[in-house]
């Protein structure tokens, strides 16, 4: 638990006003949503519906009170790197580069709203003032195919970071840095539990990239480069421990009684579970592979990011932890 000082000028409450604990400062949400200022809000709840996960309740508060302040410091962030780059051009290179696409990387556990959250981001972006060109890209698309994750007995390590083909990742980030056009990603599909042989997704030259997954901030690896390197601002999403484990039960019973009903479903054996026996499926799960991984792997990385969304037990953004160094 951080040790937060509460700061600011006499006379204004304290609940509202940011607390310094050193190298965050923490904003609540009533102080954050001040931060808007005039940033215009240019979607529907009809848009925000479509937008919606499956356990992951939204709506047009969050935007107003959320994402347009987190819009409105990304374009902030993105002024400045354009700024610098155009006087490292001009003074120093001497001749003008393409700019590269604007890279934001959203961390987080399984289950805590990633998907949800990058989603929204992107619509909120996308309708921003400069109406940016604005790309999603999952990492569930470098997973390595199930076949081979079974033939090295990495099954019960899916969303580890040896899951992933690492060198094909950090290979699509170069290349979008470089101003590569035409990137594929394979495409992953979450009933089948696999990436689809075949089929891609192209990534060309955007002007911002959300790139979202478990352990994007992650550094250990064998690998000259890390995903981070290519990063230019960097969220993310936290809550309770124990919270989210309640939220991925919630999320598996649902999937159970929708998703799993599919015959196309890798979890169909799932399907004719009681709600007791699935929810014990479900504890079971999160124990043996998704909290060992949130604690070993996910939360360590938290403090490398610029911006900490921190959740309730009811899904909404709480705090806001920004980075000062």
């Amino acid at each position: 638990m951080l040790d937060v000082m509460p700061q600011g000028t006499s006379g204004a409450p304290a609940s509202s006003l940011p607390r310094l604990a050193p190298p965050y400062v923490i904003f609540d949400r009533e102080h954050w949503a001040t931060l808007r200022a005039e940033t215009p809000l240019a979607l529907s709840e009809a848009e925000l519906l479509a937008l919606a996960g499956v356990n992951d309740p939204t709506s047009l508060s969050d935007v107003t009170e959320v994402f347009l302040p987190l819009v409105r410091l990304i374009e902030l962030h993105m002024a400045a790197a354009r700024s610098l780059r155009h006087m490292v051009d001009g003074a120093f290179v001497g001749q003008w580069r393409a700019t590269a696409p604007y890279v934001i990387a959203i961390a987080g556990s399984v289950a805590v709203g990633k998907s949800t959250f990058a989603r929204l981001l992107r619509a909120v972006l996308g309708q921003s003032q400069n109406r940016p060109r604005v790309e999603l890209v999952t990492t569930d698309g470098f997973l390595q195919p199930t076949q081979v994750l079974q033939a090295n007995g990495l099954m019960e390590r899916k969303g580890f970071p040896e899951s992933y083909d690492l060198r094909k990742m950090l290979a699509f980030l170069e290349g979008l840095k470089s101003g590569e056009s035409q990137l594929r990603i394979p495409t992953y599909s979450h009933e089948a539990y696999d990436v689809v042989p075949g089929e891609f997704q192209v990534v060309d030259r955007p002007d911002i990239l959300i790139f979202e997954g478990l352990n994007v901030l992650q550094t250990a690896n064998s690998l000259v480069a890390v995903a981070s390197d290519f990063f230019d601002f960097t969220i993310y999403l936290d809550a309770d421990t124990a919270t989210i484990e309640e939220w991925y039960v919630d999320r598996f019973l649902k999937l159970q009684r929708t998703v799993f009903q599919r015959e196309a479903s890798y979890f169909h054996h799932y399907k004719d579970l009681t709600p007791e026996a699935a929810a014990k499926v479900a504890r079971d799960i999160w124990r043996r592979i998704n909290l060992p991984n949130l604690e070993e792997n996910i939360e360590p990385t938290r403090r490398r990011a610029r911006v900490v969304m921190r959740k309730g037990s009811d899904h909404r953004v709480e705090e806001i932890w920004l980075r000062q160094t």
